[in-house]
């Protein structure tokens, strides 16, 4: 009983109930109250209590000495602590002040040039021409290697009159093949052959007659047939480009640099430039690939020509720029569809992997000649395309591969 405690029953515990001389102040009626804190000189004034969260005492005070210490906000937001994402300076950094934001902007910026770089080429190609070219029989076997035949048509399909005018054209009605390449690339050196438009050969079904007119006559499969009667080398891919074509194609580039011996001025083609070297524009290079009027082996100076516009133009195409600059690289794929016609059975990567050998600075050759009117010397033909057949191109030697075709 309170107040009948002796020292048997638990006077040691009078401390905490209040009795005897070591509890609460005499005549206290609350002996268990809490005994109030003396606040300390300059000490800041409480603040209002703040509930502990999950403890089952959300509703309940917490007395201030026995409040959580919490840092006061740093400058600019946060805690001292360092604020959100651990900055030394206590507040949260910008989404633009970590690497990660820009690596990952750098990555969108490739991804979507890599989408345009591919999908231009494929625009274009969905819109290209396709040419039914191979023979329907007489042909050589497969052979090792891959030979492509590269037509410069003087067809004006799609020109203007005043078009016509402006490049010198002539009749609208005109269809042959001013330009016939055979480009060969395999385990030996690229190499690329040009063969003169007005060489007499067996045409099949038409008797004999100049090269170009086989076109006119039978369209490409009677040119290729009678090609691949005549070198006894398999076409595996065609490739024809229009007056246009070429023009739209080095207008695209930015031009390309010719380099004629002599000062050339040739009426029929309208061209009129000075001898050395010197950056021409697409009706210029056309021209230069066209004028034969003013040489004495007007034929054979063509042939020349026209390699040294094909390189010009692959050594711009395929530059650096054309990749690194967007307008160049959609001016120069748009130029395509218009112009160029490709076989049926090529691919956009087999039309790659011809303009890469084109580009690829190729041992080029005229056919050999017998004399200066295009006729074919046939020993020395007959071991150059055998070569090629065999996709022996290193064994062609220079007595086979000249620049005019004639013997050195």
């Amino acid at each position: 009983m309170a107040g009948q405690r002796g020292e048997g029953d638990g006077a040691e515990f009078d401390w905490i109930y209040g009795g005897g001389d070591r509890g609460a102040r005499p005549g206290d009626p609350e002996p268990t109250r809490r005994i109030p804190v003396q606040r300390r000189p300059g000490a800041e004034p409480p603040t209002a209590p703040r509930p502990v969260v999950g403890s089952g005492r959300e509703r309940e005070e917490i007395p201030p000495h026995e409040r959580p210490f919490v840092p006061p906000p740093a400058p600019g937001g946060g805690y001292g602590g360092g604020g959100r994402g651990g900055s030394s300076g206590g507040y949260a950094p910008s989404r633009w002040s970590r690497p990660r934001t820009y690596l990952r902007l750098v990555i969108g910026v490739l991804v979507l040039w890599l989408v345009f770089l591919v999908g231009t080429p494929l625009l274009a190609w969905s819109r290209v021409d396709k040419v039914a070219y191979e023979p329907r029989n007489g042909r050589p076997p497969e052979q090792p290697g891959t030979t492509y035949l590269l037509v410069g048509s003087d067809s004006r399909a799609g020109l203007s009159a005043a078009e016509r005018k402006r490049l010198s054209t002539g009749d609208a009605k005109s269809s042959l093949t001013d330009t016939i390449m055979l480009l060969h690339t395999g385990a030996g050196p690229t190499t690329l052959i040009s063969i003169p438009r007005d060489s007499p050969l067996d045409i099949p079904g038409h008797g004999r007659g100049k090269v170009n007119s086989a076109y006119a006559k039978g369209g490409t499969p009677l040119l290729v047939r009678t090609l691949e009667q005549a070198t006894g080398v398999r076409v595996d891919g065609y490739v024809e480009i229009g007056f246009g074509g070429l023009v739209g194609v080095v207008d695209a580039v930015g031009g390309i640099r010719i380099c004629p011996k002599r000062a050339i001025k040739d009426e029929p083609s309208g061209l009129n430039v000075r001898a050395g070297c010197q950056q021409v524009d697409g009706r210029t290079a056309l021209a230069y690939s066209r004028a034969r009027k003013y040489s004495r082996i007007s034929d054979l100076a063509r042939v020349q020509q026209q390699r040294e516009v094909v390189a010009a133009v692959g050594d711009k195409v395929l530059g650096p720029r054309s990749v690194l600059d967007p307008v160049r690289w959609w001016k120069l794929n748009n130029a395509v569809p218009d112009f160029f016609r490709f076989g049926e059975g090529m691919s956009p990567i087999s039309a790659g992997r011809w303009a890469l050998a084109m580009a690829s600075t190729p041992t080029s050759c005229t056919v050999p000649l017998a004399s200066a009117d295009a006729t074919w010397d046939d020993a020395r033909a007959g071991r150059l395309f055998a070569a090629v057949a065999k996709d022996r191109t290193d064994e062609i030697t220079k007595a086979e591969c000249t620049a005019t075709g004639l013997a050195p």
